[in-house]
C-alpha cells in the first residue's frame, strides 16, 4: 500500500472526519446515521492511503512519498 495522500489532503480528511464523528455524539439527532460515514475520512487520512484514489489512479502527495 502506497500512500497516494497529500499533506493537505490527509489534514482536511482528518477534520471532516472527526467533524462528522464529534456530530454523532453531540450534534441533532438527524446527523447520527450520517455521522458515521466520518469514519472514512478520519481512517483514510490518518493512514495516508485512499482505496478510491488507488483505483482512479489518482495521488495528491509528492512523488518522494510514492516508494
Amino acid at each position: 500500500m502506497k500512500i497516494n495522500e497529500g499533506g493537505l489532503d490527509r489534514i482536511l480528511r482528518i477534520i471532516v472526519g472527526a467533524a462528522l464523528l464529534l456530530g454523532v455524539f453531540f450534534g441533532p439527532a438527524w446527523l447520527n446515521p450520517w455521522g458515521w460515514i466520518g469514519v472514512v475520512p478520519l481512517v483514510t487520512g490518518l493512514i495516508g492511503w485512499c482505496p478510491a484514489y488507488a483505483i482512479l489512479g489518482i495521488k495528491t502527495c509528492p512523488m518522494k512519498a510514492h516508494k
